[in-house]
């Protein structure tokens, strides 16, 4: 639920973030922002898979392996392959991930880590009628196999998801 000062800060343009408790070395973030798109016109873009280069600077690549559509109950399931690469203080991380997604038509998006080099990883998008147009919530737990202190993880997701957020923003507004 968002509260009324939420409210007035996602429609002045403003990501929230949220941390959680996720096991081990692993994170966990949840990012919300306002986009002035309705569900639909979203949709299409969101799951265009290809264009997440776009939205998320550090993933070098984004394709679609395999889809499969069950027409009656509305859902999608594909297999996807990104690629990101993450500079550090002192060292370049680079990572692979192949992704089973299911889609539910204009309510939501569920990324969950086939294989690639991730502990663990998965995401969660949701699309809400929010005002005019769209409430986007983006989750997502993670751990990278490459060792690193939980707090860096988090503190780095923290820093990065709401820059990435307004990226997505501006480039799904732009189309």
């Amino acid at each position: 639920m968002v509260s009324t000062t939420q409210q007035a800060a996602l429609l002045r343009g403003d990501v929230l973030i949220a941390t959680d408790n996720h096991r081990g070395k692993g994170a966990a973030v949840t990012a919300q922002m306002y986009v002035p798109l309705v569900r639909s016109q979203l949709w299409e873009q969101l799951t265009d898979y290809s264009r997440w280069v776009h939205y998320f600077p550090d993933i070098t690549q984004s394709r679609e392996l395999e889809a499969s559509v069950k027409q009656r109950s509305k859902r999608i399931t594909r297999k996807l392959y990104q690629a990101a690469r993450k500079a550090f203080i002192l060292f370049t991380a680079q990572v692979e991930i192949y992704l089973n997604v299911v889609e539910h038509l204009h309510q939501s998006i569920q990324f969950r880590l086939e294989r690639g080099t991730f502990a663990d990883f998965a995401a969660d998008l949701v699309l809400e009628d929010f005002g005019e147009g769209t409430l986007l919530t983006y989750s997502v737990k993670a751990t990278p196999m490459i060792p690193a202190p939980k707090f860096l993880l988090e503190q780095a997701m923290r820093i990065d998801l709401p820059g990435n957020m307004k990226t997505m923003r501006r480039v799904l507004c732009q189309s």
